[in-house]
């Protein structure tokens, strides 16, 4: 079509009407802003900033001091400019998987202030994890994305996109972004599931390998299980001197007991849950 076109400055104008009608490209996020974030997929996809994140010491978690042992290692070598690896966390339910993430974040952040903004993702929005990575992989700052109770039903779309992001991809994974996740099933898939691939497969092994496949992109693997008693205990216990109760060791304790016995669980969960009743009815307040 030659310059002189009579077509041309209609295509001139409609182009123009549509780049007026077209939605502004987004904002970087100020990752600066906030020490946490929540995703949000949109449209317009954003990154809004938590004032204050929900967690505990993590001198309080008691009975996971190999799990908190690793985790927090891995965290200050991120936060440090150091090689990490992406950690799952799978495990027994109520063990403190997640509270432990976050505890993990605010130790880094108590030595090295400011140095990792963690970013929760919705485990619904996983599929959009290519998105997230492309806002964060433009800024400086070290992120920690976290998904908490990652599980999935069928191989999906959530599955696959989870996968490729592990795997870095042909661009790689961004050097100032760590993936944490945890389950309550270590494979993340159900193990009928995968006794049934197994069953139906022409190759069972390949079958089982492809579904376990994902777990085993997680470079850090941390196993939490079932607490016994002495470690309900500690639990109980670490809980109650922190907030001060006025209690007996062994009224706290038996208390405690009854507690377990009639939740049908022992868990740092459990015990979490005690101590925040017993705290209630002694008059403490403990600004959970």
């Amino acid at each position: 079509m030659s310059d002189s076109h009579p077509l041309l400055p209609t295509l001139a104008r409609i182009a123009e009407a549509l780049e007026r009608l077209a939605p502004p490209a987004p904002a970087a996020p100020d990752l600066g802003a906030a020490d946490a974030f929540v995703w949000h997929p949109g449209p317009p996809a954003r990154l809004d900033p938590v004032p204050r994140v929900a967690a505990v010491g993590i001198t309080l978690l008691q009975g996971v001091e190999r799990q908190k042992a690793l985790i927090l290692e891995n965290t200050l070598r991120f936060a440090r400019g150091l090689p990490a690896n992406n950690a799952m966390l799978w495990g027994a339910r109520g063990m403190g998987k997640s509270s432990l993430v976050k505890a993990a974040h605010a130790a880094a952040n108590a030595e090295i202030p400011g140095a990792i903004a963690l970013v929760e993702i919705q485990r619904e929005d996983v599929r959009t994890l290519p998105d997230l990575l492309n806002v964060l992989r433009v800024g400086s700052r070290r992120c920690l994305v976290f998904c908490d109770d990652l599980s999935f039903e069928r191989e999906d779309a959530d599955y696959k996109a989870l996968k490729s992001v592990l795997d870095g991809g042909i661009e790689g994974r961004p050097a100032n972004v760590l993936f944490y996740a945890t389950s309550n099933r270590r494979h993340l898939m159900p193990r009928d599931m995968i006794e049934n691939e197994r069953s139906t497969a022409i190759n069972p092994s390949e079958a089982t390998e492809e579904k376990v496949s994902l777990s085993d992109r997680f470079g850090l693997w941390i196993g939490f299980h079932n607490c016994d008693q002495d470690t309900f205990f500690a639990m109980v216990e670490g809980y109650a001197g922190s907030f001060g109760l006025p209690v007996s060791q062994d009224d706290l304790r038996r208390a405690a007991v009854e507690w377990s016995v009639t939740r049908g669980a022992r868990s740092g969960r459990v015990a979490w849950q005690f101590v925040q009743d017993m705290a209630g009815r002694l008059g403490v307040r403990t600004n959970a």
